[in-house]
C-alpha cells in the first residue's frame, strides 16, 4: 500500500505462444501500456477472473471487458498491434536470465 510500489508482469509460456491463446496476457501489457493506474487495477481484477478466461477462449472480444474510464479506442489499437515478440521476449528473459522452467512462476523483488 506504498506509493513507491511498482508491479510489472513478464510472461514465461509453457506452451507454444500463439494469438489464441496470450489474449489475456496480451491485454494486460495493453493496459500498462496505455491506461492510468486507478483503470489498470479494476481491469486487471476483471481479467484475472476464470469466467473471463473462458469467455475469451470461446472467441468473446477483449474489449467487452473494458470498465468505464479505459481509453477504449486507444487500448484497441495497441492490442491489436501488439505482437507476440513482446511475449517471447518474456519467456527467453524468464528462461535464460531467471532461470525458470517453462510455466513456472516467481516474484521478484527489487530486481532479485
Amino acid at each position: 500500500t506504498s506509493s513507491c510500489t511498482r508491479v510489472g508482469i513478464l510472461n514465461n509460456p509453457s506452451s507454444k505462444i500463439k494469438e489464441s491463446n496470450t489474449a489475456i496476457a496480451r491485454g494486460i501489457l495493453t493496459a500498462f501500456l496505455t491506461q492510468n493506474n486507478s483503470n489498470l487495477k479494476s481491469f486487471l481484477s476483471k481479467l484475472s477472473k476464470e469466467e473471463t478466461a473462458k469467455s475469451l477462449a470461446t472467441g468473446t472480444k477483449i474489449t467487452k471487458f473494458l470498465i468505464p474510464g479505459m481509453d477504449g479506442n486507444t487500448f484497441e489499437k495497441k492490442y491489436n498491434t501488439l505482437g507476440l515478440d513482446l511475449i517471447k521476449t518474456h519467456q527467453m528473459f524468464c528462461q535464460e536470465v531467471l532461470k525458470l522452467l517453462p510455466g513456472q512462476m516467481a516474484v521478484m523483488s527489487n530486481g532479485r
